[in-house]
């Protein structure tokens, strides 16, 4: 049965989500916060609603382009009123630990060296995590109110209520997305896998 709606949502940086909608990458890299259940990354459901974050932005973790679009926030700031603009289907999941893998995926994102280096190095016995998204603009941006239960340090979060995602189109041609899942696919071998249906 095709999914119409949905209340799942994954937090990730607002200039991520972005470049995800502006089909500038489909990648996602996630070590998973501070309040993952056990206290590591999963993913709990592959498709979900982007749910853009602010606070934690680094501008210095960022390639130039990305870096002059982030708007600095105090810490615990977040806005009443949050637009959700797109929804994704994570299609591809990758542990790697390799530096030399990382740093050859560095077209594909929208973050640095020391960002790579900074994910590697915090909880080094854990993988860093390569998600692929085949992203869908909504036909219309949600704006939906904050909840104190959507804050904290966790990458996914249910919302009070579903948000329809029929209509939505998809931010790059599936031939595009099937070739740049193929590049990314010959750099890193056959240890790139699809989540199970």
């Amino acid at each position: 049965m095709e999914l119409t709606a949905t209340f799942h949502a994954l937090k990730e940086w607002a200039v991520a989500i972005q470049a995800l909608e502006a089909g500038k990458t489909i990648m996602l890299l996630r070590k998973g916060g501070i309040h993952e259940q056990g206290g590591r990354f999963q993913v709990a459901q592959e498709q979900v609603l982007l749910y853009p974050t602010y606070e934690h932005q680094q501008p210095f973790l960022l390639k130039p382009e990305y870096a002059n679009r982030v708007i600095s926030v105090t810490s615990g700031w977040h806005p009443e009123r949050i637009c959700i603009g797109s929804w994704a289907t994570i299609t591809n999941i990758l542990p790697i630990s390799e530096e030399n893998i990382v740093n050859q995926l560095l077209p594909f994102h929208i973050w640095n060296e020391h960002f790579i280096c900074d994910r590697l190095k915090w909880k080094p016995r854990q993988p860093l995590f390569v998600l692929l998204l085949r992203v869908y603009k909504l036909a219309q941006i949600e704006e939906i109110s904050y909840r104190q239960e959507y804050g904290g340090c966790k990458s996914w979060i249910h919302l009070e209520h579903p948000i329809s995602i029929e209509n939505a189109i998809p931010a790059l041609p599936e031939s595009t997305y099937n070739q740049i899942v193929s590049e990314i696919s010959h750099i890193i071998g056959d240890r790139l896998y699809t989540p199970s249906k």
